[in-house]
């Protein structure tokens, strides 16, 4: 498959105006699905695990479509790159989706996800496989290392907290509880802070507009979401640390 680039960069701006689009329509997003969910009788729902699953296999399976077209080598690079965006989604759909206890997705929110991460892994993949140009000494580049060090600090904190909110409560339990420890004690949305240091890493790291745009939508997305997870701990509960900012510790 041949570079192309131009539309790469299309859909890269594209992928910026709908994260902007997203933070305009913030309260429509944040109720779609999860605990600020407000489902009609006509809803129809999927469950979480297989939501997620399928999600994520959508990525995967673009991204091994296109190492599939490959009729050039690629540097180590390219394959430390793409295997940083595979392995998130790879831990997204083969054990984040297992043992998630989350909620039930509306059909059609799982759909809209799955063909945004359709679109995403291949705006990425192409780009790092057809497009990228990286030299043998790339692995060297400060900006390498300083993403790479960025993207696995931010998937460990994002690992770590789905951890300890997967344990706050028993399976088949409803109650929600006052997350404690890790990242946790700084802010309500450590999992989301972790995923966006993830991104922003990974845009370091690649140094190209493609992976900006995917960071820049994920704080669109997110960013939005953990204001009002904060909002809800306060609102729910009496004695939450007034200390914990939404989303970036000391910050906001």
């Amino acid at each position: 498959m041949h570079c192309c680039m131009d539309l790469v960069s299309y859909l890269s701006y594209g992928i910026i105006l709908l994260g902007i689009w997203h933070l305009c329509q913030d309260k429509r997003v944040q109720t779609s699905y999860g605990r600020h969910m407000k489902l009609s009788t006509q809803t129809r729902t999927i469950p979480a695990k297989l939501a997620w699953f399928v999600q994520g296999m959508a990525c995967l399976m673009i991204l091994l479509l296109l190492l599939l077209t490959q009729h050039k080598p690629s540097t180590m690079g390219k394959y430390l790159l793409l295997g940083m965006f595979g392995i998130h989604y790879f831990h997204r759909t083969f054990i984040y989706s297992l043992l998630t206890r989350g909620q039930a997705f509306p059909l059609c929110v799982m759909v809209r996800g799955s063909m945004f991460c359709t679109l995403n892994s291949f705006v990425q993949g192409h780009y790092l496989l057809h497009c990228a140009e990286f030299e043998d000494r790339w692995s060297a580049d400060y900006r390498f290392k300083i993403g790479c060090v960025m993207f696995y600090v931010g998937m460990a904190i994002n690992i770590h907290s789905d951890f300890i909110l997967r344990n706050l409560r028993k399976s088949g339990e409803v109650l929600y509880k006052i997350p404690r420890g890790g990242l946790f004690e700084y802010v309500s949305s450590a999992n989301y802070f972790g995923e966006i240091v993830e991104w922003f890493g990974f845009a370091i790291a690649t140094w190209s507009l493609s992976a900006l745009s995917f960071a820049v939508f994920s704080l669109c997305f997110v960013g939005p979401r953990a204001y009002y997870h904060h909002r809800f701990y306060i609102e729910k509960f009496r004695d939450y640390p007034k200390s914990r900012k939404a989303l970036i510790p000391f910050i906001c």
